[in-house]
């Protein structure tokens, strides 16, 4: 076998119809473009979707898509808003934040950024925490856990 006599299976390959070349070869005077018309015509370009100036479907059915649940669920706390939890809770976590009604209950994620001062020792665990506002509650006494 030599790639010189390689040859595509009978039937498989069909000669292109030669266009406006006659009315004997069947595809004379208007070369199976119809009668009139933008299509008929050389240039006559529209583009994907065009409906003739109708409105197309892509612009008449309504719009949906993505919205991003993280900013819904997600809430900042100021540092002196620790203050506001209650002495008996020592460890601060999502559910003693919503216990005490510093956040909402369908927030997930949790930071505490510094702003104000923090007059208690506290325990952080699986919050988020500015570098400020780690060293502040460090130096109360606190502890943050990740």
């Amino acid at each position: 076998m030599y790639l010189n006599k390689i040859s595509p299976a009978k039937g498989s390959k069909q000669n292109t119809k030669r266009l406006g070349r006659g009315i004997g070869s069947g595809m004379g005077k208007t070369a199976g473009r119809g009668h009139k018309g933008q299509r008929a015509r050389a240039g006559g370009f529209h583009k994907i979707g065009f409906e003739g100036g109708q409105m197309p479907l892509q612009r008449r059915i309504p719009k949906f898509g993505f919205v991003s649940r993280k900013s819904l669920v997600r809430a900042e706390i100021r540092l002196a808003e620790l203050n506001k939890i209650p002495d008996t809770i020592s460890l601060v976590d999502l559910s003693a934040l919503k216990s005490s009604g510093l956040i909402n209950s369908s927030v997930k994620f949790v930071k505490v950024f510094s702003s104000g001062e923090i007059k208690k020792p506290i325990i952080l665990r699986g919050i988020g925490v500015t570098g400020s506002a780690k060293t502040a509650i460090l130096a109360a006494g606190g502890k943050v856990e990740e």
